[in-house]
């Protein structure tokens, strides 16, 4: 559940944070959105593909985290075992909203941060606090606002890189096959990955708007990432008796 609140140091001053992970926490997720400025960290851990939102019908890239629904290999206890935890993790429980000026109505609507007052993560006794003695930000919300913005840009840079990749017809749908070593067989399905037959056949003046993009190095990152899948099969693995 979800209800999001402007945050205010006034109404909000004994909130806290609590930062260790879990699925108690929410963080029993298949997978998440990811933005191209992460993809160097995300490729080292996590198998990059694409989905297509079910409302918008538009695509977006994520971090796959396992092969079923609720499912994350990475949660270990109250920590997450990779070296890089993504962004739209990470942000939790903040969301960027947006508000129009009380005064000009005809302004474009500013950035605000919000919080999830449902989120199992706020408590007034335990975590990191949101406002010091004088009401100003801590150093633990400063850091968050700092990756709200970050993110709010990221949403920006998803639209531009998803556009070059369709304008350039380098996603395809995939199905993975995958046995387990309890002898099940499983299938992942639903995502998109690269075409990397399309991707070679590009002519150089293409691969080179896609560079000056600074989208080259991400599509290549996706396509490297590919082999964490075999990180993740034995992640699973692990899970079986």
């Amino acid at each position: 559940m979800s209800n999001y609140s402007l945050l205010s140091p006034t109404a909000h001053a004994k909130l806290k944070v609590i930062t260790e992970r879990g699925a108690a926490y929410g963080d029993n997720s298949m997978h998440t959105m990811i933005f191209p400025f992460e993809f160097r960290d995300i490729q080292s851990n996590y198998p990059i593909f694409f989905a297509k939102d079910g409302e918008s019908g538009q695509f977006y890239p994520l971090g796959l985290f396992g092969f079923q629904r609720d499912e994350n290999l990475f949660l270990s206890g109250k920590s997450w075992d990779a070296s890089y935890l993504p962004l739209m993790v990470e942000r939790n429980p903040f969301l960027i909203g947006f508000q129009k000026s009380a005064d000009d109505e005809s302004a474009e609507k500013t950035p605000v941060v919000s919080i999830n007052m449902d989120s199992p993560r706020l408590s007034e006794t335990e975590g990191e606090a949101l406002f010091n003695g004088n009401g100003e930000p801590s150093e633990y919300l400063q850091r968050a606002m700092q990756n709200l913005q970050t993110m709010h840009s990221g949403h920006e840079q998803n639209k531009v890189f998803i556009a070059a990749l369709l304008e350039n017809d380098l996603l395809e749908a995939f199905n993975l096959d995958i046995t387990l070593k309890d002898g099940s067989n499983n299938r992942l399905e639903g995502f998109y990955t690269i075409n990397e037959e399309k991707l070679a056949s590009l002519q150089p003046e293409i691969l080179g708007q896609l560079h000056q993009q600074g989208f080259l190095q991400a599509i290549y990152m996706v396509v490297a990432s590919f082999s964490r899948v075999t990180d993740l099969i034995a992640k699973k693995n692990a899970t079986l008796t």
